[in-house]
């Protein structure tokens, strides 16, 4: 454990990555611990998915900032709900711009939520210290927009809520296309074939049978 807090815990992963989670209230699922993905190089990083409120986002802030000396070059929400965007404003305020899915910016405007800055279409890279670190879109599944992050020098994915932990139930899929889903996994399955951890949006971190799993769970 590198931190922890009663709002915020951050996990090392590897080297360069780390895990960041807060809690977010729900009413059918009690108390859930949210997962994020923080990959650092030179004093710089880069976050996938803020905590779920402004005030444990700086808190989150604040650790990045001040325990692992880095500069937070930018952040990604993954998706549009709260537990990936919740905490976008207190990014924002500390300057930190933001990069998500175009549809993920519509779909933020519609619900009246914190909107990210920056539009990316399907894919993005980033660059942080001499890494690179990868966004990218393959289709529906939790949401309509959700993407993925990875860190190919580590082989590391953030898979975010498209992901299930290892025999998760299927969860919230009020604004799922569980036709898809399946799919959608495959492919990332198919274009990361040497991953070797993946964060899931909830719960433990595992390898790649999370995504075989996930497969498995919405197949038709």
């Amino acid at each position: 454990m590198f931190y922890s807090s009663k709002n915020v815990t951050v996990k090392q992963v590897s080297p360069h990555v780390y895990q960041h989670v807060s809690f977010l209230q729900t009413k059918s699922f009690g108390m859930v611990g949210c997962n994020g993905m923080i990959v650092i190089d030179n004093n710089e990083a880069i976050v996938f998915d803020t905590p779920v409120d402004d005030k444990t986002s700086e808190a989150l802030i604040s650790i990045i900032t001040n325990k692992l000396n880095c500069k937070i070059k930018a952040v990604v929400p993954t998706h549009f709900h709260s537990d990936c965007l919740g905490g976008l404003d207190a990014f924002h305020k500390a300057g930190i711009p933001s990069y998500a899915r175009n549809l993920t910016i519509e779909l933020a405007k519609e619900k009246g939520s914190a909107v990210p800055q920056n539009a990316i279409d399907t894919e993005h890279e980033f660059t942080i210290g001499t890494q690179k670190v990868q966004a990218k879109y393959f289709g529906e599944g939790h949401t309509k927009d959700n993407i993925i992050g990875y860190f190919p020098s580590e082989k590391i994915m953030f898979g975010g809520c498209l992901i299930k932990e290892m025999n998760a139930g299927k969860g919230n899929l009020e604004d799922a296309n569980v036709k898809d889903w399946s799919e959608t996994v495959r492919k990332i399955k198919a274009a990361y074939a040497d991953v070797t951890i993946i964060i899931p949006g909830h719960g433990k971190t595992g390898n790649k049978e999370l995504l075989d799993y996930t497969i498995q769970l919405f197949q038709e």
